[in-house]
């Protein structure tokens, strides 16, 4: 059985997300279904360098508290690279010379329509300052670790944004790094 739509309703609206809450008929019965909508797909950067490092950045979230993570961020319309190559520069403080699409994924597909693009950068330089880009979005501090030790901060719970460990995971596939 396929999931039908009796009613919706948007019951909260800002300008990142919008909460709707649906009467359904689904493999369960019938009842009420919440979904929260991101406005924009968000957009994830894996950053390595030529040491075979990674980007990082350290920041406290209000939901979970602190959280080292790749630089990320949400698209506001943009297309994904444009946001891609604004966040790691606002983030990070850095630019990079090659851009590689990774793939798509979807944030918590159980309560949320919340499209993520993934992409590698490569060929990283120094950009212009960041400290007040970085200071406006909480970002306490960019790390950058060898790669199979980000491998194992995923394995130690030192990493445990999911977005951030999967496009981890798209970065380690095209790497090759899993072999």
């Amino acid at each position: 059985m396929t999931w039908q739509t009796r009613a919706s309703r948007t019951v909260y609206e800002n300008r990142w997300i919008r909460v709707e809450e649906n009467d359904v008929v689904g493999p369960h019965g019938e009842g009420i279904y919440g979904v929260v909508e991101m406005q924009h797909p968000a957009v994830f950067v894996v950053a390595v360098d030529d040491d075979d490092r990674v980007c990082l950045v350290s920041l406290e979230r209000y939901t979970t508290g602190h959280s080292w993570e790749v630089p990320a961020g949400g698209s506001d319309g943009e297309d994904p690279l444009v946001a891609a190559q604004r966040e790691l520069a606002e983030e990070a403080g850095i630019t990079a010379a090659r851009w590689t699409a990774l793939g798509r994924m979807n944030a918590l597909n159980g309560i949320a329509r919340a499209p993520e693009f993934v992409f590698l950068a490569q060929g990283i330089s120094r950009g212009a300052d960041a400290d007040a880009s970085q200071h406006e979005e909480g970002i306490d501090a960019v790390r950058w670790v060898p790669f199979g030790n980000v491998l194992r901060m995923i394995a130690a719970g030192e990493i445990t944004d999911g977005e951030s460990v999967a496009a981890l995971a798209y970065a380690g596939i095209h790497l090759d790094r899993f072999a």
